[in-house]
């Protein structure tokens, strides 16, 4: 372009015509670098205006989110200067604090949670539930206080009363490196699991949840993405794919909202790179350090009398039950298997007949559950028992946070179709272990034990428990994903 003190071109009437003076420019123009390049450079020259015009309307539409970056800058710099605590040198935890009817209420009206009967022993003492009873003798007498019968689906409960008194939770949403929903969707939908209810009835508590938090300000700013939430129930249970009433469970997962709301649940999809697996409850919750090594001492002194051990009941509605597989097949190795059948003796949430059976044994069998994982597994863990696995995918994939990344070192496998053609496998397998073997995997089993368990009280020294390594994670992903955004 021509310098501004340049004479401007006129028309022929000797008046300026800003409309015919710049057609006459750029006429001018364009014949002035015709003359001076080819056919060829021309071409060139158009393509390169071309694209740097794209690039500039590129950069034209992109210019409001800007000030959207520039807000996240200025969070990630409240949050930066945090970190210098070495308690919380992942971030710190913002809690939402929901409007009652997505988890107080669901609490408040316990009796009605379930159709059968009242879940409010499930849901009592944050989620750990009653004092167990008739331990006598079953495990050292100053240590019964420290178990609880608790329900496999507690874990929604037991970590938002975590949460309350977590060391790394911040009330300043501007210092907040992970945001946590107690949405308590397990509790929410399980009642409407069964008999004539609609797939409106399953959504109606998630759907409600997310149009409320989507109106929240951390929401907007991130679209959910430095969120996540505790599933107390197995993940296939929020997974419903069309709205089919007869179809099963809720499409939480599905909703729109949720596609970048990261997940815990006890187990996973391992397809979801949003979805990791924790610890499903056991009944022990340690008060203190010295409680979890007296555990550990116990167990790995324990003298046991069978090779391996069954828990479980028979599906007889299911063709080819594998549990009743096993059933049979336990029931015939008396003097190596110890069963314990629970059609017939009770079975839930650790009864004193299951921890026995495990602390009894060296190797327990661990079938599929409704999913792939089962709560016995970290029973039989509890108790120094080593399981054995019939499918991968009680394994792989699962609990990546808290157990060792090679399963050989805690547990034996066994393909499910091999013990189809011939349950004997079973007991030449185990007995191939050699007594250094089993004590070897029984160790790892007592050294990573902290980890897969929930605690009694938040502070407990040095230790980790299941809750802390699951946070710890958490935060650890989301502060890698602030840093590889603004390069922190």
């Amino acid at each position: 372009m021509l310098p501004s003190s340049s004479p401007l071109p006129y028309s022929d009437g000797g008046h300026y015509s800003p409309k015919t003076s710049k057609k006459l420019e750029l006429k001018t123009t364009y014949h002035s670098v015709k003359s001076q390049i080819s056919g060829h450079q021309c071409t060139w020259l158009i393509v390169t205006v071309f694209l740097q015009f794209l690039i500039i309307y590129s950069l034209s539409r992109a210019s409001p989110q800007t000030s959207q970056d520039a807000a996240q800058r200025q969070r990630l710099e409240a949050v930066a200067a945090d970190l210098d605590d070495e308690n919380c040198r992942f971030g710190r935890v913002f809690v939402y604090d929901l409007p009652p009817m997505f988890n107080q209420e669901l609490l408040d009206n316990c009796h009605d949670l379930d159709p059968w009967s009242s879940r409010c022993n499930a849901v009592s003492n944050g989620g750990f539930g009653p004092p167990a009873t008739g331990l006598e003798g079953v495990v050292p007498a100053n240590l019964t206080p420290a178990w609880f019968w608790t329900d496999m689906y507690a874990a929604e409960v037991i970590y938002h009363e975590r949460m309350k008194e977590y060391k790394c939770r911040t009330e300043n949403q501007d210092k907040a490196t992970a945001f946590y929903i107690p949405f308590y969707a397990g509790l929410a939908v399980g009642k409407y699991l069964w008999f004539n209810y609609t797939s409106k009835d399953r959504d109606y508590h998630a759907a409600a949840m997310l149009d409320w938090v989507q109106n929240q300000e951390p929401w907007q700013r991130s679209n959910g993405s430095d969120h996540f939430i505790m599933l107390g129930r197995l993940t296939w249970d929020f997974r419903r794919l069309n709205d089919d009433d007869t179809e099963w469970g809720t499409k939480f997962i599905y909703m729109p909202l949720m596609k970048n709301v990261l997940r815990l649940s006890v187990e996973r999809s391992k397809w979801d790179a949003l979805e990791f697996s924790v610890p499903y409850p056991t009944a022990f919750h340690p008060r203190s350090e010295s409680d979890i090594r007296q555990w550990q001492s116990f167990i790995l002194n324990r003298q046991r009398r069978s090779l391996f051990s069954f828990v479980g009941a028979t599906r007889k509605k299911i063709r080819n039950d594998f549990r009743g597989v096993l059933m049979n097949y336990c029931k015939s190795e008396t003097m190596t298997c110890r069963v314990v059948d629970c059609s017939e003796t009770r079975c839930y949430d650790g009864a004193p007949a299951i921890l026995e059976a495990f602390l009894d044994s060296d190797f327990c069998l661990q079938p599929k559950g409704d999913g792939f994982t089962r709560r016995s597994t970290f029973d039989c863990m509890l108790a120094g028992s080593i399981p054995l696995f019939f499918w991968r995918g009680s394994y792989e994939d699962q609990f990546e946070w808290h157990l060792p990344h090679d399963p050989t070192t805690y547990s034996a496998f066994i393909d499910q179709e091999a013990v189809r053609n011939d349950t004997a496998i079973i007991r030449r397998v185990l007995e191939k272990f050699s007594r250094e073997d089993v004590d070897s995997m029984r160790e790892t089993i007592a050294e990573f034990l902290p980890r897969v368990l929930y605690w009694r009280f938040g502070n407990h020294g040095a230790a980790a428990d299941a809750f802390d390594v699951a946070m710890d994670s958490v935060l650890r992903k989301f502060r890698f994903q602030l840093r590889n955004k603004f390069h922190f």
